[in-house]
Order: structure tokens, then sequence, then C-alpha cells
């Protein structure tokens, strides 16, 4: 075989295509015979060229796997004893690498069956040999036998980072440091052991200066193979970097500037300072590395993209990533620089520079939020100056900028539109339709949330948004709807004149079939359900069929972004229908089911290297890669699918709210889907779901209620959605999906009562418990340090948790008590001075409505509780005023004697919310709420002669009405009892309850509490009340008489 087998090598190396391929066939039927390992051995050794002897090695790799257990003792010695022959005394480099290839995959069987001893022994000798190529060449087979027979080596651990270390530090080799480093890589891949990890954290000097020796002779990859190692001790939740992250920080940066290198070595590098924002920002602080970055970063966006780049790797996109980190995890740090930054540069007379000024603006408005909204006139000036520049760029930034501040600075920006809205309405008829489509997306998030100051823009906006749909391009057309979307959603009945118009050309973009346009199919199906909403029922019944019908055939196209808009579409019809939207069920059921049940499993592609294959043989010159095992070669997740799957979800769930018992025939199907959803990968579905389950109780409820065995069934849909929303409480990653859950959990306590929870108290309460001691799998810090200012916990998250305590004590009463004893010290926690006003707030807010469903229990905590609330009077939050206002009350109605002692504090705290200089009139509104408890437990201990000149100036209520029937029942038990101090501000009274019986948003019970109070003072005074009414408008007077006459 042997001498055959030297010709067909031969005869595979030649150009000649018809040769190779005999040769190849020739090959392959002998590989299949044991012998050929020791032939392939021989020629190895003794080859006349070295193209022959690496091939040779080559093909002896890919064999030696099957046929290894088949050799004698004395074959196996054999092959061994060449192979260290092959290392030791090769004088070709690849021929050499090959060798060291076979030497991993033989180690991988060989050593732990104990049939290669002496190899590690051979290793080190080698390792540390005078000659270079020797030491290289143990380092490329420590690498590879890490993947292999890494297991081997941990007895020798301390010994190896020793020598790696020293060879990282060769001076006379440069390919002896490169070796060593992609050593230390493998190594650190492989060991999971965090003492282990730690000692590398001594080698970040010496991968340093291998890497910037690498970047000044051309071998970038070594650099990046660097990036790759910093990667991996980042993302170790071990305290790896200590010191040495300034250098790590100073070489990233360094390299990110360096203009001169390829996009995805500068890429890798702001990487490394993107994943040490997210994962290390603690030590960016210590070490005072944030502003040096930011300096690069902003700089960055500043840099003109290579046109041939791709865009992911654009220097300028992935700084704007960092900035977007950084401002996410530390924006009190964020903030000035970038602010400095855009205020100096937003006057530069380089376009770039006033370009990245606005975009840096836009980019930290999300993280940078709460300060922004503080700081908002600065920045929006430079965003609307920027508006106005020459240059195209500059404006589409500065729209980009503007869109962020309206979809992140809610609700203060909205009290700028006088200046904005004017602006952007001059940015979208802008010659650039990038600025344009910008701008229009910046309108869309801006009206979003406006309210009736819209209608005032209307005209206009409606006027130029139409005529641009009408001569736009596709993509235009398509932002274009999107805006429209968000006015009439802004406008609601106000939108009505223009609705008919809109819907009418809807109808064109709702039939289109071209590939190229589907995407604006989409957005005008999505823009009809919108408009639906603002007509509501009464406009659009009769007019929808063909809306349905267009947006049902549209599932036959192929195109998830449709599907996914349509059932936002059907999700609004449902909702202005109610029950009506039963007749739709059978058709738009198979097609939500088809949605939630798609496999959008990520796609993965394995390739095998399959050893039949001919191309197993390529590539001989350059090193053939070590790996037997399958390579993952692509991973993707289709995103479309799941927004899809998100949006059918969400739908399925509306569906049942809404037909109630009409939806029974799809009631168990949903609830599987539900279930299965709850655990679903990605957090979009899981949301969607979480909100879905409270939907299916619902028309459970509306199901069984009548029927004999219907309490069985329910039982057993409730016991699925609370055992999930429990499960989810504690171990969902997700802080927005848990807060859902919790929010869920609360509406079904309102809902149905204590019934719905008694047989999950325990574990339900073990799991809020977990929430606020906020050690949840969803509040695991990703930093290694705890001591952050910015960080903390979620504001929406622990605002949902917190609302549970209110909720189980509405349904459990004065019986909460020894649960609320587990919940109080957790909860106090967040009430510290040192954190933020929004965390106390949430807990006074909390327990002012535990006080007022548990009662009484509350007094044995009115002693911890006092000192708070009188604090919170007077801080300069609006919104702590105002729950501090209504807990003060509600502790003082049922605090018993432990509050008798707080009440002169408490009407000294309140009385200055009452004042001018008290801005907000829900303050106000609560401040009366508080004094009327505190007159209606104890009048004795109020000063009713000061008191109630100062409540009645505040009434009637102007923001907060549900203060009103604690106010309201108040002055009727003083007029009931004939009071002298209430009785002598009669004219007052009538005029105040005049204004109340009209009012549009006062309850029917406090009108009825006020009419009660009048015909009480109209049977007391009778005729003596007439000049108090007859001053009054003829509506309130009317209203006044039709309930004295009642009585």
């Amino acid at each position: 075989m042997a001498q055959s087998l030297e010709l067909l090598l031969i005869q595979f190396l030649m150009p000649d295509n018809d040769a190779r391929r005999q040769a190849e066939d020739q090959i392959k039927r002998l590989a299949k015979d044991p012998q050929v390992v020791p032939a392939l051995v021989q020629h190895l050794r003794t080859a006349k060229t070295p193209n022959v002897r690496q091939l040779a090695a080559v093909l002896l790799r890919k064999r030696i796997t099957g046929h290894w257990a088949k050799l004698t003792p004395q074959l196996k010695q054999y092959v061994k004893q060449s192979l260290i022959e092959s290392i030791t005394v090769e004088n070709s480099p690849p021929v050499r690498r090959a060798s060291a290839n076979v030497v991993s995959v033989v180690a991988k069987y060989a050593v732990p069956a104990g049939e290669w001893p002496d190899l590690l022994t051979f290793l080190f000798q080698c390792s540390q040999s005078a000659q270079e190529d020797h030491r290289e060449v143990a380092l490329i087979l420590f690498s590879s036998l890490t993947e292999t027979i890494g297991n081997t080596f941990r007895p020798y651990f301390a010994d190896l980072q020793a020598l790696l270390l020293k060879c990282m530090q060769d001076e006379s080799s440069s390919r002896v440091r490169v070796a060593a480093l992609k050593a230390v890589g493998s190594f650190l891949e492989f060991t999971n052991d965090g003492e282990d990890v730690v000692k590398f954290r001594d080698f970040i000097p010496s991968i340093l200066n291998v890497s910037r020796k690498c970047i000044a002779s051309g071998e970038e990859d070594v650099a990046i193979l660097a990036f790759e190692i910093f990667d991996e001790l980042i993302e170790s939740p071990a305290p790896l970097l200590g010191d040495s992250v300034k250098s790590i920080v100073e070489f990233s940066l360094e390299v990110s500037c360096n203009q001169t290198l390829e996009s995805s070595t500068r890429h890798q590098a702001i990487q490394i300072v993107s994943w040490l924002a997210k994962y290390k920002y603690n030590s960016l602080k210590k070490h005072q590395l944030v502003v040096p970055i930011l300096k690069v970063m902003c700089a960055l966006l500043a840099e003109s993209s290579d046109q041939e780049d791709d865009d992911d790797l654009a220097p300028d996109r992935a700084a704007a990533e960092v900035i977007d980190t950084l401002a996410m995890t530390i924006p009190k740090h964020v903030f000035n620089p970038v602010s400095e930054f855009a205020s100096v540069h937003s006057q530069s007379p380089n376009p770039k520079y006033r370009e990245a000024a606005v975009t840096a603006l836009g980019v930290i408005s999300e993280g940078c939020f709460d300060i922004m909204k503080d700081k908002l006139d600065p920045v929006l000036n430079i965003v609307l100056g920027a508006l106005r520049d020459p240059e195209q760029m500059v404006r589409g930034a500065a729209s980009f900028a503007l869109g962020q501040f309206a979809e992140h600075l809610q609700p203060e920006i909205l009290t700028h539109y006088q200046s904005v809205l004017p602006c952007v309405l001059n940015a979208i008829e802008d010659t650039s339709e990038e600025v344009k489509e910008k701008s229009y997306y910046a309108l869309a998030s801006f009206c979003e949330n406006m309210g009736e100051e819209i209608v005032v823009y209307l005209d206009p906006l409606m006027r130029q948004l139409m005529a641009a749909l009408g001569n736009s391009p596709r993509n235009l057309q398509e932002t274009c709807m999107s805006a429209i979307g968000s006015v009439a959603a802004a406008a609601e009945q106000a939108f009505n004149p223009y609705a008919e118009r809109v819907l009418e050309s809807m109808k064109f973009f709702m039939v289109l079939t071209n590939d190229e346009d589907l995407r604006a199919r989409a957005r005008s199906t999505e823009l009809v359900g919108i408009v639906a909403m603002s007509v509501g029922r009464k406009g659009m019944e009769a007019i929808l069929p063909p809306f349905i019908d267009a947006a049902i055939s549209g599932f036959g196209l192929e195109f998830s972004e449709l599907r996914e808009y349509t059932h936002g579409f059907f999700s609004n019809i449902a909702e202005i229908l109610d029950d009506s939207f039963a007749q739709y069920l059978p058709r738009v059921m198979p097609l939500v089911f088809a949605s939630c049940n798609l496999d959008d499993g990520s796609a993965v592609n394995i390739d095998e290297s399959d050893d039949e294959n001919v191309n197993d043989f390529g590539g001989v010159s350059s090193d053939d890669e070590a790996h037997d095992e399958p390579r993952i070669r692509n991973i993707s997740v289709r995103t479309g699918v799941l927004d899809e799957k998100a949006a059918a979800t969400q739908a399925l769930g509306l569906f049942a709210l809404h037909t109630k018992s009409s939806f029974a025939p799809y009631l168990e199907e949903s609830l599987k889907i539900m279930d299965k959803h709850s655990g679903y990968f990605h957090e979009d579905v899981r949301l969607q779901a979480i909100t879905g389950l409270k939907h299916i109780l619902a028309a459970a409820h509306a199901i069984f209620q009548n029927h004999n065995d219907g309490t069985g069934k329910a039982n057993e849909i409730l016991d699925t959605v609370m055992n999930t929303y429990i499960k989810t409480m504690a171990e969902d990653d997700d802080k927005e999906v848990v807060a859902q859950a919790c929010m869920s959990i609360a509406d079904i306590m309102k809902d149905y009562g204590y019934v719905a929870i008694q047989n999950y108290l325990s574990p339900l309460v073990d799991a809020t418990l977990l929430l606020l001691t906020e050690k949840a799998a969803c509040q695991q810090l990703e930093d290694e340090s705890d001591d952050d200012d910015d960080g903390g916990h979620d504001e929406v998250l622990m605002d949902a948790v917190s609302d549970l305590l209110p909720a189980f004590a509405k349904c459990m009463g004065s019986h909460f008590e020894p649960v609320f004893a587990k919940f109080f010290e957790p909860l106090m926690k967040f009430a510290k001075a040192s954190r933020p006003p929004q965390d106390r707030t949430m807990v006074v807010a909390s327990l002012a409505e535990v006080a007022q469903d548990m009662g009484a229990p509350i007094s044995a905590y009115v002693d911890r509780l006092m000192p708070l609330v009188l604090k919170e009077l007077g801080s300069p939050v609006a919104t702590n005023r105002r729950n501090a206002a209504f807990c003060a009350g509600e502790l003082c109605k049922n605090g018993g004697e432990a509050a008798l002692k707080y009440f002169g504090d408490v009407l000294r705290g309140i009385y200055p919310l009452f004042g001018d200089s008290e801005p907000d009139l829900a303050v106000r509104d609560n401040a009366a709420g508080a004094t009327a408890r505190m007159i209606v437990v104890h009048p004795q201990l109020v000063p009713l002669n000061q008191v109630l000149p100062v409540l009645l100036r505040g009434l009637p209520l102007k923001e907060d009405q549900e203060e009103s029937m604690a106010v309201y029942t108040c002055i009727y038990s003083l007029v009931l009892a004939s009071n002298p101090e209430i009785l002598s501000h009669v004219p007052d009274l009538v005029k105040i309850f005049g204004q109340v019986l009209e009012s549009p948003v006062e309850k029917v019970e406090v009108k009825a509490i006020v009419g009660r109070t009048f015909s009480h003072l109209i049977s007391v005074y009778g005729n003596q009340l007439e000049p108090f009414i007859s001053v009054l408008p003829p509506s309130q007077a009317n209203l006044l008489a039709a309930y004295a006459s009642a009585s």
C-alpha cells in the first residue's frame, strides 16, 4: 500500500483536475483499510516534498479517529513516536503544525486511556526548548489539546499558567508570543473554575504588550484575539480585571481611534468598551474612565464611514452603542460630558461634528431621561436649531434626536409643543427624503402622547400629511401613515372630520400585493385600526366589512410583518366592537392560532465536515483545523416571526376579554397557547402571554358561571393562571414580564376577591417577598458590585410589586396584617433617606392604600410611618407631597390612639399644601381629602374654625376626584350634626354644591351625597337659601332645585 499511496499523494497535488479526481477516489478506497495509518505515517516522515508530507498529515488526522482502536499496541507506539519526531525534527512549519493537529486528535483517545503518559512531559520540555520552532509548536499543541483533553491539564494548571506567562514575555520571538496568546485564549475558554480564571488577571499587561506589537507590525488578527480574551474576562462573573481595566480601556480607545486599521479590528475594540459599559460599569467609574471613553466615542460619531464598510462595523454606529449603554447604566456620569460635547460642537464649522452633537443627545435620551427632563430647554434648543441647519445630514440627525426626545422624555417634552410642532411641520417639507422620513418618525413619537393640545394643529398637520401620502415614494408613505396614526390616537374624537378621507385612502393600500408594497399595506392596516379606535363603534361598525375582508386576505401573502400588523388591527376592532366582535371569531381565530403556532425556532446550520466529502482533502497549503466535532456555522432568530407571534398572542387575549362567553369554542386551545408562551424564550412573547392569561380567565369566568360543572373547570383555569404567574414572579429574568405578572395578580384579586388567591396564598407571599428583597431571578445584578448610585431596582417593576400590597389588603381586610408584617421591613428599605424620591413615594403610596383597606391593624405601624410621611409632605416633588397627604389622612383615620398625638403635626404639614405656593392641583385635592378624614374620625382634635375656611377655599376638587367621597361625606356629616362652624359657611357650600352637581367628572354617588347635604340645608333653612341659589348659573341652580324637589 505504501508505494501506491505515495504515487496517489503526488498525483493528488497535480494541477490536472482529472488526475486529481482519480487520486481522490483511490485514496478514499484505500483509507477504509486500517493499514492506511502506518502508510500515511511513513510518508509523513519520509516523503521528499513538504507538500506531500503535509497532505499525509492532513489525511491522517481525518482517518485516524476511525482506525485508532483497531491498531496494535506496537503500531500505536510507532504512530506516537513518529508524530513526536515530526514535530521536533521537521523543518517545514506547515508540516509541523499539521503533525501537531494529528497529535491533538490521537491524544483525545490515547491520553484518557493511559496510552500516552509521556506526552505532557514532552510538551513541557518542548516549550522550553532553545529552538523557536519547538516552543511555538508546543504552544500550538497546548491550544489544540485544551479542546480535546483539557481535563488532563487540571493538575498542572499552575505550571501551565506560569509557562504561558513566560512565553508571552518571550522577547526573542514574536511567533512564540502570539502562540502563547492563542493558548491563553484556549485555556480561558476551557476553564470554568473561578479561582483558575482569576489568575489570568496577571496576564493582562503581557496580552496588551503582545497586542500593541502585533498592531504595529500589521498582525491585526492577533489583536482581535486579544480582544476576544478580554471579552471572556469581562463576561466572567469573577472580578477579573482589577486595576488592569484602565490599561484595557486605554488600549481599546487607541485602537478605536486608529483610522489606518481595518474596521473589524476597530469594531472589536469598541465592542470591548461596550461590554465594560454593560458588565463592569462600576470599574469604569472607579478608575475615572467614563469621561475619556465618552470623549473618544462622541468624536467617533463624527467620523465619516467608508461607503464600502459593513454598516454594522462602522465606528460611528458602534460608538453610539457604547454611549447608549453607558447612559442606560450610569446616566449621572454621562449627561454632563455628552451635553458639553453637544453644546460645543453644535456650533462647529464641520457638519459631521454638528451631526454628532445632536446624534449624541438623541442617543442618551433613553438612559438619561430623568436628568434631561430637568434640563430640557438647552438640549431642545440645540436640536431645534439643528433642524434648520443647511446640511442635510445635520437636519436628519436632529429629526432622529427629536424623535428620541418625543419617545423618552414624556410627558415634559409635550409642554414644548408650541415650539416643537411648527419645526416638525417645517421638517416634513424638507427637500431630503431622509430628513422627511425621520421627521415623520419624530412627529409620530411626539403626537402619540399629546391630548387636546393637538387639536389646533390638526388642520395643518393633516393637510401636509395627506398631501405627502398622495405624492411620496412608498418608504415615505409608510412613515407618513405611522405619523397619521399617532395624530389620530392623540386627537381621538376630534379626528372624526378627517377619518373618512383617511379610511378611503387606506382602501388602496390594503389591497396591494407586490412584494415591495407589502410593508405599506401593513402600515395601512395598522392605521385603519387606529382610526377605528378614534372614531368608535358607532362610526365604524357599518363600514368595517371591506376592511375586514382586505385584512384577512393579506394572510395569504406570506409576509410576516403584514400578519403582525393585521393582528394589531383585529385587536383594535375587538376593543371597539366588544361582544359584537364575536361574529368575526370563526374567520380570525384560525389565523391567530396559525401565527401563535408558527415554528420560529433558531435557525442553526451545522457543518458536519463529512469525511467522505471530496473537499475534505482541500486546502493542504494552510493549517487544517483539528476539530472533529460538528461546527455551528450560523445562528439566527427570525425576529419578524417573533413580532408576529407576540402580536397574535396579544390579539388572542383581547378577543377572549371582549367576546367573553362567545369565546367558548376557542378557550381550551387558547389556554394551551398562553401557558406555552408564558415560558417562551423571548420576553416580548412572554409579556403578551402573561397579559393574555388574565383575559382568558375573564372569558372562562363568563363562560362557566351558569354551567353545572363550571366551578371545577373555572378553577382548573385559575390554577394554571395563578401557578404560571407565581412561577414568573420568582423565575423569569425579564423585569417587564415580572411586573406584568404582579399587575395581573393584583387585578385578579380586585376582580374576584380573596377566593381567587386563598389556595395560593403561601407561594404568592413567598414570591412577593422574593421581589421585595430583590432576590428574584430578574433582579440579579449584572455588574460585579452593588454599590452603584445609578443602578438599583427597576422603577416599573417595584411599582408593580408595591401595588400588590394594597391588592392583598383590599381582598383580605384586617386579615392581611400577619402577611403585611412579613412585607413591612423589606418595603421600608426603599423609604430610606438615601433612596431617590420615586422610591420613597412608592412606599408611601402603597402604605396609604394598605392603611385604607387593612384598617385598624395599621395602628401598630403608625410610629414608624408618621415621621416618613411628615417629611414627605415637604418634598420638592409634587407626586411625593400628594401621596404623603393621602397617607397622612389614612393613618389618622385608621391609626387609632397611636395616631392621635400626630394630628397637630399633620395639620401643620398639610396647611402649606392649600396655599398659593402649591402649584399642583392634585396635591391640594389630597390635602383636602386628608383634612376631611381627620375631621370625620376626630372632629374635636381639629380646630374647625381655622381649618374649614382653608378646606372650603380648595373646593370643588380640581383634579383628583378619588378624594371627593371623603371630602363631601365629611361635609355631609358636619351639616347633619348641625355643626355651627360648618353652618357659618352655607353660602360657600351652595356655590360648591352647584359646581359639583354640574361637573362631568364627578361620580354619581358623589353627586348623591352632595344632593342629600343640600336637601338637608333646604329642610333647615328653606327660602333663606334662595339669595345664594339665585346668583348661581341657571344650569347649576336647576340641578340644585331638582335635588331639592326629589327629597
